[in-house]
C-alpha cells in the first residue's frame, strides 16, 4: 500500500509540475544540442571501430597484409573506441566510472602481443659452411643452413663458400641509419597501392645501393674470399651470391626467385653483388610476396651465400615426388644444358626424366633446348643459342640420371619431407648440389574429369600442370613489368615467359597461363603456394587467347574454355588462406582476441557492465547501447517533450518509439503520438516500407520438437517467459534524423539493432545489422541466421556469423541502393520471427526461402519514396 500511495504521489507532483519559461526550454535545447553533438561523434567513432573490426576479420580470411596493416588497425581500434569513451563521459558523466579502466587492461594485452620482439643474434660477421648447422639458422637463414647440413653430415658435394650473415645484414642497414629511413618510408607508403610500391621499391632500393659496406664486413668478406681462394689453387675464382633470409626455403615459404641470385661474380664486384642481393629484399614481387605471405620486414634479415661458382655442363630441378599429384611418387628432373638459370625461369623447353623410385625405369621427354646458358671466363653470364642436332640430345646419361635420383632420395630422407633441389653437373661430370629446399606438394584431382562436351567453345588444350586447380577470370596479357598495375582482381595472367617478376601478381589472380616452362621454375613453385592454377608451356597462348574476355582454366586437365563453366568450377577445392600460420598472420591473429570478439549479447543479463567488457567490441557494444537510453532518458528526466520520445501511430500490434535527434519530423511534435507523415527520415522511412510491404502470415506451424524446443528454451531462460518484464518484451526505439537512423528492436524472442546513414553522398553511407536471439534451440537459431546471411549475401551485405548472432555491412552506394538495402531489412525484421523454429524441417525451410525471395522481389519492385523536405521547422 505505501509503494502505491508513493507512485501516486509522484503522479501528482509531475501532473502539476509547472511548465517550462521560454528561457528553459531554450536552455534545455541548447543542452540537447551538445548531448547530440557528442553522441554524433560517439555513433562516428562507433562506426570506424565496426569498419577496422571488420578489415581485421576479412584480412583474416582472406587477404594479404602487412605490420603496417596490423599496427594501423589496432591503433585505429583503440583511438576511436576511446573516444567513444569520451563521448560517452560526456553524455552521461560520472556514470560509468569503470569504462577507462576496462578501456586500459584491454589496450595493454593487446598492445603486449604488439611488441613482440625476435631474440638478440650472436654477433658472427661471416661464417664458412663448415662452421654451420642448423643451429645458426638465425644468423645464415634457411637456404645456406640446409646446404651446410648437406655438406657436413650428408658428404653430398656441394659449392665450397662461406654466408655473410643476418648480424651482418643488420650492422650494414643499421649504419647511416638506414634502416630508420626504411621504416619511415614504409610507414608512410601504401603497401595496397602498386603504384605506390613501385615508387617505393625503388627508392629503398636506391638507398642501400647507395650506402657503402661498413669497414668491419667489407674486411670479414675479404678475409673469407682469401681463404676461399686458396682451396682454388691454378683456378680463378668467381662466385654465386645467393640470397639466405630467415624463413626463405621453410616448407610454404620458398621465396622461390623473388630476391636476386648474382652468378659467377668476380671479388672486384662482391661488395656489389652482396648490395644488389639485399636491395632485392625490396623489389616488388619480394615485397607483395612477404605480405601475402604474411612476413613483417623485420622478419626477413637476409643472409647472402657466397659459394664458389659451378661453370655446369647441364643443370636443373629435381623433385622426390610430383609436386603437382600426390598419387605419384617418382623423382622427376627437369634438365638444360648449361646453368640450370633455364630451368629456374622457364626460358627454354627441358628434358623431363621421370624415375621410378624403387626401380631403374626412366620414362624421358627431350624437349628441344634452343637456348643455354654459360659463365664469361672473367665474371657474369652469356645466354647461347643452341645450335645443331645437341639441342635435341638428352642432356644427361642414364648414370647420371639414376645417381641424381639417388642423391635426391636421400636428400629426402635426410630433411623428412619431399624436396626440391636444383643442381648442376661440374665439368668433370660430378653432380653437385647448390640448393635444396621442402617442396610444396599440392594434389590435383585424381582423376582428371572428361573435357567437357556440348554448347562450350575449347580455346587451347596441352601444356604442362604447374599448379592444379580450375578457376575462371578476366584475360589479362602482361609483357613488361609496368602492365601490373593494370591487372584486375581475380584475373587470369597470360604471359610468354613465366619469370619471377610475375610472382607479384600471384596473389591476386585466379589462374596462369605461360607459353613457356614447366613444373620446376619459380614462379610454378609460387603459384602452388598460393593455390593458383597455372597451365605452362602453351605454345601460342597469347595468340589463340587474345579474343576471349573471361576464360575458364581447368590446369588439371590442360584445358581452357571460353567464357564461365559453372559445371567445372563447381568442383574446386577451397583455398586455405597463404598467411594462416605465419609471423604477421599470428600476431594480428593473437591481437585480434582482445579487438573482435563479442561476448556482450543482451543488455538484460547482469553481465552487461564494464566489468564484463573483455574486448574492444564489448566496449563498443556497451557504450552503444547505453548511449541510446542516454539520448532517450534526455527528455523525459527534463519533462521535455520537444526532445522526449515519441510513440508512432500506426496500425501495427507492436510498440515504436521515435526519437527526433535533429530534422526527422516535418514538424514540432508536442503530444505523445507522431504520425508516419510527420516523419522526413530517409532510413526510417524506407525501412518501414519493407516492414509494412507485406502482411505477416503469423508465426509457422510447429511441429512437436519445435513446440518443445520453445518449451524448453522458455523454461531454461526466464526471461522468455510470458509476463516476465525482459528484452524480449520492451520497446521498439527508433532515433533519427534526415539522414540517419538508429533502430533497437525486439520482437517476439529475438533483438536487432540497424544503423544507417542515407544521404546524396555515396561515399558516406553505410547500412549496420546486428540480430540475435530466438526461442528455439541453439541449433535452429544458428540454421535461422546462416538462412538470414545467405539471402542478405545475395543483396551486397558482408556478413559475419558467431553462434547465433549476425553481424551485416553495407556501405558506398548511392542514396536510392541504400533504401532498398533498408526496405529489406524491414522485410525480413518482421517475415523472419520465430522462423528457428522450423528450421530442423527441411521442406519448411526451403518453403519459406522460396516465399522470402518472392516477396522481396515485390517489395523492391516498389517505386522508393524518399520523404519530403519541405514544411520543416527548426529547432
Amino acid at each position: 500500500m505505501k509503494r502505491i500511495f508513493e507512485k501516486l504521489k509522484r503522479f501528482f507532483q509531475a501532473d502539476a509540475a509547472p511548465l517550462h519559461t521560454d528561457e528553459d526550454v531554450e536552455r534545455l535545447r541548447l543542452a540537447f544540442k551538445g548531448r547530440y553533438h557528442h553522441f554524433k561523434l560517439l555513433l562516428n567513432a562507433n562506426q570506424r571501430s565496426l569498419e577496422i573490426m571488420a578489415d581485421i576479420e576479412q584480412a583474416l580470411r582472406s587477404r594479404p597484409f602487412g605490420m603496417t596493416f596490423v599496427r594501423s588497425a589496432c591503433t585505429g581500434i583503440a583511438v576511436n573506441v576511446l573516444k567513444m569513451i569520451k563521448n560517452m563521459e560526456q553524455l552521461a558523466p560520472g556514470k560509468y566510472p569503470d569504462l577507462r579502466s576496462r578501456y586500459e587492461v584491454i589496450n595493454q594485452r593487446m598492445q603486449t602481443v604488439l611488441s613482440h620482439k625476435n631474440g638478440s643474434k650472436e654477433e658472427a660477421l661471416i661464417l664458412h659452411l663448415s662452421e654451420i648447422d642448423r643451429s645458426k639458422l638465425d644468423l645464415v637463414g634457411g637456404k645456406m643452413a640446409g646446404l651446410a647440413e648437406i655438406r657436413n653430415r650428408l658428404s653430398i658435394q656441394v659449392p665450397e663458400g662461406f654466408v655473410i650473415t643476418t648480424y651482418a645484414y643488420d650492422r650494414f642497414l643499421s649504419s647511416a641509419r638506414l634502416q630508420e629511413e626504411i621504416d619511415r618510408l614504409f610507414q608512410y607508403g601504401d603497401e595496397d597501392d602498386l603504384i605506390s610500391l613501385y615508387s617505393l621499391s625503388a627508392r629503398i632500393q636506391q638507398l642501400i645501393l647507395k650506402t657503402p659496406v661498413p669497414d668491419a664486413i667489407v674486411s670479414a668478406i675479404h678475409d673469407a674470399w682469401k681463404k676461399l681462394e686458396a682451396c682454388f689453387v691454378g683456378k680463378k675464382l668467381t662466385a654465386a651470391m645467393r640470397s639466405s633470409s630467415l624463413f626463405e626455403d621453410t616448407a610454404g615459404a620458398s621465396f622461390a626467385g623473388q630476391f636476386r641470385t648474382e652468378l659467377n661474380v668476380s671479388y672486384d664486384s662482391v661488395l656489389t653483388a652482396y648490395k644488389e642481393v639485399v636491395a632485392s629484399k625490396y623489389s616488388v614481387h619480394a615485397i607483395t610476396y612477404r605480405l601475402a605471405k604474411g612476413f613483417s620486414d623485420e622478419d626477413i634479415a637476409v643472409a647472402v651465400g657466397c659459394v664458389a661458382m659451378v661453370d655446369a655442363a647441364a643443370g636443373g630441378v629435381a623433385y622426390s615426388v610430383n609436386p603437382v599429384n600426390e598419387a605419384d611418387d617418382a623423382v622427376h628432373i627437369s634438365a638444360v644444358w648449361g646453368l640450370p638459370k633455364a630451368v629456374v625461369d622457364g626460358s627454354t623447353a627441358c628434358d623431363q626424366f621421370i624415375v621410378h623410385r624403387f626401380t631403374s625405369d626412366i620414362r624421358s621427354v627431350i624437349g628441344k633446348k634452343e637456348t643455354y646458358f654459360v659463365c664469361y671466363p672473367e665474371e657474369g653470364l652469356c645466354k647461347m643459342a643452341q645450335t645443331g642436332e645437341k639441342a635435341g640430345e638428352p642432356s644427361l646419361t642414364i648414370d647420371q640420371i639414376l645417381t641424381l635420383k639417388n642423391i635426391v632420395l636421400k636428400l629426402e630422407a635426410f630433411f623428412k619431407t619431399p624436396v626440391d633441389v636444383e643442381w648442376a653437373v661440374a665439368s668433370g661430370g660430378g653432380i653437385v648440389i647448390v640448393q635444396c629446399r621442402p617442396m610444396k606438394h599440392v594434389s590435383s584431382r585424381s582423376e582428371p574429369k572428361k573435357i567437357l562436351e556440348g554448347d562450350v567453345h575449347i580455346v587451347l588444350t596441352g601444356g604442362v600442370t604447374a599448379s592444379p586447380g580450375i578457376c575462371s577470370g578476366q584475360v589479362f596479357f602482361a609483357s613488361k613489368s609496368m602492365d601490373s598495375l593494370k591487372f584486375p582482381d581475380g584475373g587470369i595472367l597470360v604471359v610468354r615467359q613465366p619469370l619471377p617478376q610475375w610472382a607479384s601478381l600471384i596473389s591476386r589472380a585466379a589462374g596462369v597461363v605461360a607459353e613457356q616452362g614447366g613444373m620446376a621454375g619459380h614462379l610454378a613453385n609460387v603459384a602452388r603456394e598460393f593455390g593458383v592454377p597455372a597451365l605452362f608451356g602453351c605454345p601460342d597462348a597469347v595468340q589463340k587467347l587474345s579474343h576471349c574476355r573471361e576464360v575458364t582454366l581447368d590446369a588439371d586437365s590442360g584445358v581452357i574454355y571460353e567464357g564461365r563453366q559453372e559445371d567445372l568450377l563447381d568442383r574446386g577445392e577451397p583455398i586455405v588462406h597463404v598467411m594462416t600460420g605465419s609471423p604477421v598472420y599470428k600476431i594480428l591473429a593473437e591481437a585480434g582476441k582482445h579487438i573482435t570478439p563479442l561476448n556482450l549479447l543482451d543488455p538484460a543479463s547482469p553481465k552487461f557492465r564494464p566489468s564484463g567488457c573483455e574486448t574492444f567490441h564489448d566496449l563498443t557494444r556497451f557504450i552503444h547501447e547505453k548511449s541510446v537510453h542516454e539520448m532517450f532518458n534526455f527528455g523525459h528526466e527534463h519533462r521535455f517533450s520537444e526532445r522526449s520520445g515519441k510513440q508512432l501511430f500506426f496500425n501495427v500490434p507492436m510498440q515504436w518509439w521515435v526519437l527526433n535527434l535533429d530534422d526527422g519530423f516535418t514538424e514540432e511534435i508536442r503530444g505523445k503520438y507522431v504520425r508516419l507523415e510527420q516523419i522526413k527520415s530517409i532510413p526510417m522511412r524506407a525501412f518501414w516500407d519493407g516492414f509494412i510491404a507485406v502482411p505477416w502470415d503469423g508465426p509457422p506451424a510447429l511441429d512437436r520438437r519445435g513446440f518443445a524446443s520453445v518449451l524448453f528454451q522458455s523454461t531454461a531462460d526466464p526471461a522468455l517467459a510470458a509476463g516476465v518484464k525482459s528484452r524480449y518484451t520492451e520497446k521498439n526505439y527508433f532515433m533519427i534524423s534526415r539522414h540517419f537512423c538508429n533502430l533497437n528492436s525486439r520482437l517476439g524472442y529475438h533483438f536487432s539493432v540497424m544503423e544507417a546513414l542515407v544521404s546524396d553522398r555515396a561515399p558516406e553511407n553505410y547500412v549496420s545489422f546486428q540480430f540475435q536471439g530466438g526461442a528455439a534451440d541453439s541449433d535452429r537459431r544458428l540454421k535461422r541466421v546462416r538462412f538470414l546471411g545467405d539471402i542478405l549475401e545475395a543483396y551486397d551485405f558482408r556478413v559475419e556469423i558467431r553462434e547465433d548472432s549476425l553481424i551485416a555491412r553495407i556501405e558506398n552506394f548511392d542514396c536510392n541502393t541504400m533504401q532498398k538495402r533498408i526496405k529489406i531489412l524491414g522485410h525480413l525484421s518482421l517475415h523472419t520471427r520465430q522462423l528457428d523454429m522450423i528450421m530442423a524441417r527441411a521442406n519448411s525451410v526451403n518453403y519459406f526461402r522460396l516465399k522470402i525471395h518472392k516477396d522481396l522481389e515485390y517489395v523492391l519492385s516498389l517505386p522508393v519514396e524518399t520523404p519530403p523536405v519541405d514544411a520543416i521547422v527548426a529547432s
